[in-house]
């Protein structure tokens, strides 16, 4: 028992900082590059950052060093914010986000369900506010791909309001 709470504190310890954004690094590869000297190394990383309410950030940095490439993606994910409608902590609808040869399915889950993902589409859900979804990637796992097909779903999802007024109905016909 005493295991399963440790493991989930570290599962829900995030960096949380003065502008209340939530921050999860999700990989850090070493790359390097090779010069008529020989390699320089290097290191990229790819981190998420969510205000747990819906908005949510990618981010890539390279550098030298990893504490410097974390800094860089942090700040690069805080400049791309992009809003994601909620409802009640789940989405709206069933959604297919595809980049790449990644393809990635999420479905809305009832309350009490929690987050069927793994992965980087988890650290996705964690940070923009998400408690409960069912989500299942198919193809490439690359981490940086997951993160882009999961954010290409959740971007094409729409309100039901939008929906009926695309389609010149009552929002109770479209739901009900």
């Amino acid at each position: 028992m005493a295991k399963t709470e440790e493991r989930g504190r570290k599962r829900d310890q995030q960096d949380e900082r003065t502008d209340g954004l939530r921050e999860k690094m999700i990989s850090v590869n070493r790359v390097t590059k090779v010069v008529k000297g020989g390699r320089i190394l290097g290191f990229a990383a790819l981190t998420v950052v969510g205000d747990g309410d819906g908005s949510i950030g990618m981010g890539k940095g390279k550098a030298r060093e990893v504490p410097v490439a974390v800094q860089k993606a942090m700040e690069s994910a805080r400049r791309n914010l992009v809003k994601v409608p909620l409802k009640s902590g789940t989405i709206h609808h069933e959604v297919m986000g595809r980049h790449g040869a990644t393809r990635v399915m999420m479905k809305p889950a009832q309350e009490g369900n929690g987050i069927k993902a793994g992965g980087a589409m988890r650290a996705v859900f964690e940070v923009m506010g998400v408690t409960n979804i069912s989500a299942k990637c198919h193809g490439s796992t690359n981490p940086y791909n997951v993160v882009r097909a999961t954010l290409d779903g959740l971007t094409q999802q729409r309100r039901p309001s939008e929906i009926a007024a695309k389609r010149g109905k009552k929002v109770e016909e479209i739901v009900g």
